[in-house]
């Protein structure tokens, strides 16, 4: 009996070091454009390009831009998400069914979208306000766009007028996807 304790233990502790607690900046649950929800630790490991979006903006065109990054970066490790929001000028006024068609339709949008949220320091979703902290910055319009690292405890920020497929954003993805990702360290006991 007390062997078979030992190996629970033993299966547990390798369980807990398998399992690497979710990131910081992406330990949050937020509905997709399609209402399901999606946790977003799935995207640990993954350099995630994180916009607030809106279908009647002058940036609006930078959908196609984003798409192009999604494409071409996409295979390296890089996830856009765009999260529409009507905080800005009521730039967003439509339904999450009208959202996702004028994306897939005007820009063959097919990174992933999600629900209509806020992201203002009034009614800011949950990534959102992880993001305004870890930057100091808060989206001042559409097209806000957050840069978060592998390990999903750094983040960048870069404001709408900065282009998805300008050289300094270019740079910044690939700088953080040539970053390799940040392993966890065991106690000193367990090395």
């Amino acid at each position: 009996m007390k062997t078979l304790t030992m190996l629970a233990a033993l299966l547990l502790t390798m369980n807990a070091h398998a399992a690497p607690a979710c990131p910081p900046l992406l330990d949050a649950r937020l509905k997709d454009i399609d209402g399901h929800t999606r946790n977003l630790c799935d995207y640990a490991g993954k350099v995630v390009l994180v916009v607030n979006t809106a279908s009647q903006c002058g940036y609006t065109g930078q959908y196609q831009g984003l798409q192009a990054l999604s494409d071409r970066y996409g295979p390296r490790g890089l996830v856009v998400l765009g999260l529409p929001a009507n905080d800005f000028a009521g730039q967003e006024p439509g339904s999450d069914a009208q959202i996702k068609n004028f994306c897939e339709t005007a820009f063959q949008v097919d990174f992933q979208l999600f629900a209509k949220t806020g992201v203002t320091a009034a009614n800011a979703n949950p990534l959102h306000e992880a993001l305004a902290r870890a930057t100091g910055e808060r989206p001042a319009w559409n097209f806000h766009k957050y840069l978060i690292d592998r390990s999903g405890t750094r983040a960048l920020s870069f404001p709408s007028r900065v282009e998805p497929q300008s050289k300094e954003m270019v740079q910044a993805i690939e700088s953080l996807l040539a970053a390799k990702p940040a392993r966890a360290r065991l106690p000193q006991g367990d090395r």
